[in-house]
C-alpha cells in the first residue's frame, strides 16, 4: 500500500531576483531523449548506452537547475503517488539533487493520507507508513510529512508516524479538510511548520503578518452580496479543464465581497436544449477550447448574451465564437465560421496566419499540416489597447502584456464589414498586426479577448 500524493523537495540557492518559474512534465522528457539520441549519433557519449539514469534524470536536474536561477529557495512538487513508474524518474532526480547541493540545503517534505475507519473509530496511519517505507527503498528519507485527513491527526498518532517514519514528533503536520482552502497556510503556521523550515535553513526570516490573509477568509465567510455566473464549455464533465479560469472568478469574488456561484453548462446541452439553460443567469462566460464539437452552442450563446444585454467575457475561443456569432447575425455574414472547423466557409473572419513573430522577435511560420503543440502562438505577448474602449479604462494603461495558447486568428481581411457593424477592436498585437480583443460599445458589457487573462 502506497499513500497520496506529492513529495516537495526544497531546495536553498544564493540569489536574490526571481526568474519565471518552470513546469517539467514527461513531454519535455520526451523531448530531451531525442536530444540525447541526437547527442549519442554525434559521438558526444563516447558510445555509452543511453539510459534512464543519467541522462533523463540529468535532464530534469537540469530543468530544476535552470528554473532555480535567481531565486532563494527552490519549490518543487512532484505528483502522483509513490511507487507509479512515471513517477520514478522525479525521484530518482530529487535523491540526486540532495547529493549535488548538499543534504543540509534539502527538504523532503511528503504530503500523505491518513484515513479515518468510521467502523474503529480511530484514524490509521500504516497507508503513511507503507509510503514512507516506499519512499525509502529508493533512497529518500522525508524530513516533513504533510497528513492529509477529514479530521484533526490526534498527537498520540502523529507521535507513531514519527517514531515509525523516523522524522521528529514536531515535522508531522495535521492537515484536516476544510471549508476553503485559504484556511490552509493558517493552520500549516499555527503548528509551526514556517518555523521549522526556517530554522531547517537556517534562514533569518521575520515573523509572517497574515493580517492581510485573515482578512480574506473574513471576507469570503462574510459576502455582501452573490452573483451566479454560467460558463459555457465543451469540458464541463470535468472541471479542472477550467481550474484557472474558476480560481480566478473566485478570487474576482473575493476582492468584490461576493460569493460566485458558478454554474457549468455544456454547449452542446444549449445546443439540444435551447436557451432556456441560460435563464437567471447574472454572467456568462466561454473560456478556450479546441474542435469543432459545441461550437454551435456557443454561437447560440454569445447571441443570447448579446441580444438580452447579459454581461459576456470570451476567453480564447469564447472571442471567435462571438465574432462568428456578430458576424452572421448583425453584419451580413451568413455562415461565418472558422477555417478550423470549415476549411472552404465563404466568410473565413477566424483563419490561420502563416507567419507572425514571437515573444523574441522571431518570425514562426506555420500551416494546415503543422503540427497543432508546435506552432501555437504561445506566451506573454503585448496588445496595444484602443483608446476610450472599455478595456483601456479597465486596465488603466495603453499598453498590457497578456499569455497566449493558440493557432488561429481574427481575419483581417473581414474585419472593416464587421466593424462597420457596430463591432469594436479593444485591442492589437503590439506590431498592430493581430486583433486581441474586442467589445460591443452599446452593450452594458459584452467584451472579448484572444489571450488568457
Amino acid at each position: 500500500m502506497t499513500a497520496l500524493k506529492p513529495i516537495w523537495i526544497w531546495v536553498t540557492t544564493s540569489a536574490s531576483s526571481v526568474p519565471k518559474c518552470r513546469v517539467v512534465t514527461t513531454s519535455p522528457l520526451a523531448v530531451s531523449t531525442q536530444k540525447s539520441c541526437a547527442k549519442e549519433r554525434r559521438g558526444d557519449y563516447l558510445g555509452a548506452t543511453i539510459q534512464v539514469i543519467p541522462h533523463i534524470t540529468n535532464a530534469i536536474k537540469e530543468r530544476i537547475i535552470e528554473g532555480g536561477e535567481g531565486h532563494d529557495v527552490v519549490l518543487v512538487e512532484i505528483g502522483g503517488t509513490v511507487g507509479d513508474i512515471e513517477s520514478l524518474p522525479f525521484l530518482e532526480a530529487i535523491r540526486q539533487m540532495a547529493v549535488d547541493v548538499g543534504r543540509e540545503h534539502t527538504m523532503y517534505m511528503h504530503l500523505t493520507l491518513v484515513p479515518y475507519m468510521a467502523a474503529a473509530g480511530e484514524v490509521k496511519t500504516k497507508p503513511t507508513q507503507h509510503s514512507v517505507k516506499e519512499l525509502l527503498s529508493i533512497g529518500i528519507q522525508p524530513d516533513v510529512l504533510i497528513c492529509r485527513s477529514d479530521r484533526a491527526v490526534p498527537a498520540n498518532e502523529r507521535a507513531k508516524i514519527a517514531l515509525f517514519c523516523n522524522v521528529p514528533e514536531k515535522a508531522v503536520i495535521s492537515l484536516k479538510d476544510v471549508d476553503s482552502i485559504y484556511k490552509i497556510p493558517g493552520m500549516l503556521k499555527s503548528q509551526g511548520l514556517d518555523d521549522y523550515i526556517c530554522k531547517r535553513f537556517n534562514l533569518n526570516a521575520p515573523e509572517a503578518n497574515l493580517a492581510e490573509w485573515e482578512q480574506v477568509i473574513y471576507e469570503e465567510a462574510n459576502p455582501g452580496g452573490e452573483v451566479t455566473i454560467g460558463m459555457v464549455g465543451k469540458y464541463v464533465e470535468l472541471p479542472d479543464a477550467y481550474k484557472s479560469v474558476i480560481e480566478a472568478l473566485k478570487h474576482g469574488g473575493l476582492k468584490n465581497r461576493v460569493t460566485v456561484n458558478i454554474k457549468l453548462i455544456d454547449s452542446q446541452d444549449v445546443e439540444s436544449r435551447g436557451v432556456e439553460l441560460l435563464k437567471d443567469l447574472d454572467a456568462i462566460l466561454i473560456p478556450g477550447g479546441f474542435g469543432y464539437r459545441g461550437v454551435e452552442g456557443k454561437l447560440m450563446t454569445a447571441q443570447y448574451a448579446r441580444e438580452n444585454n447579459v454581461p459576456y467575457l470570451g476567453i480564447c475561443l469564447g472571442m471567435q465564437v462571438a465574432l462568428m456569432e456578430f458576424a452572421r447575425n448583425v453584419a451580413g455574414m451568413p455562415g461565418a465560421n472558422s477555417t478550423e472547423f470549415v476549411p472552404d466557409c465563404k466568410y473565413p473572419v477566424v483563419a490561420l496566419i502563416t507567419e507572425w513573430r514571437d515573444e523574441d522577435g522571431n518570425v514562426e511560420v506555420r500551416s494546415e499540416q503543422s503540427d497543432l503543440g508546435g506552432t501555437m502562438r504561445l506566451g506573454s505577448q503585448q496588445c496595444q489597447l484602443t483608446p476610450g474602449s472599455q478595456v483601456r479604462q479597465l486596465y488603466g494603461s495603453d499598453t498590457i502584456v497578456e499569455r497566449h495558447r493558440h493557432r488561429y486568428e481574427v481575419n483581417n481581411m473581414l474585419l472593416k464589414q464587421i466593424e462597420a457593424a457596430g463591432l469594436r477592436v479593444a485591442g492589437r498585437s503590439g506590431d498592430d498586426q493581430l486583433v486581441e480583443i474586442i467589445e460591443i460599445p452599446n452593450h452594458p458589457w459584452f467584451v472579448a479577448c484572444q489571450f488568457h487573462p
